[in-house]
């Protein structure tokens, strides 16, 4: 009896992750396939609903669990600044000499922005990362963390799905052909990993939203 109420609970948490990704993922591209939006209303409004009310919707009404399930909490905070800071320093230098090797010097994207624009982008930044990291990290890789106990199958699985929701963007917005979408997708999925590596260890998102967001900024300044 014990075991197979766990079995259905099992069952029923995966059933979550697969609807919440596939809503996710059906409207984000159709969203994709038109015309692109101001950057604002797309990372402020647009990807907020779209994303963070139905993950919100499902903790709260449906599995009937707090936000802090999210690993939205104050606690290991400093855990987490340290986990976040540390690797995304990592991937920050990554891109710098990536750059570096691609230009022989740095090559800076001139950005053109005044201070309030600058701020803009800060947020826009913040924002993208606790959306996604929310939805990913947050929900998915939780809860499949939580059915199977295996931190390195959850973060897989996870970071597939992450690199899976980037598809739209990459055939619709940027464009790319096969080998670059490859490209692309592949370091996506290896950020994915290493956000949901960070997240397990303080159990705090602020670890992998600091990630996500010294991730982001190599490629913002560097081509």
């Amino acid at each position: 009896m014990i075991f197979g109420k766990l079995f259905h609970q099992e069952n029923l948490s995966v059933k979550h992750v697969l609807f919440l990704f596939s809503l996710i993922f059906v409207c984000w591209s159709t969203y994709r396939y038109f015309p692109e939006p101001p950057l604002w209303l797309s990372e402020l409004i647009l990807k907020p609903v779209i994303w963070l009310l139905p993950t919100f919707w499902l903790v709260t009404q449906v599995e009937k669990k707090s936000l802090a399930s999210l690993g939205l909490t104050s606690k290991n905070l400093l855990p987490a600044i340290y986990w976040g800071v540390g690797l995304g320093i990592i991937f920050a230098l990554e891109g710098l000499i990536t750059n570096i090797l691609k230009y022989r010097g740095v090559n800076l994207v001139n950005l053109q922005y005044n201070f309030g624009q600058f701020l803009g982008v800060l947020l826009i930044s913040w924002m993208t990362a606790f959306t996604e990291e929310v939805v990913f990290r947050g929900y998915i890789f939780n809860r499949l963390s939580e059915i199977w106990h295996r931190e390195w199958r959850a973060g897989l699985v996870s970071a597939g799905l992450f690199a899976l929701a980037h598809l739209p963007i990459g055939i619709f917005v940027l464009s790319y052909n096969p080998l670059a979408m490859v490209a692309y997708l592949l370091f996506v999925f290896v950020f994915g990993f290493g956000s949901a590596f960070v997240f397990a260890r303080s159990g705090n998102l602020v670890s992998s939203i600091l990630l996500h967001f010294f991730w982001a900024w190599p490629i913002i300044l560097f081509r």
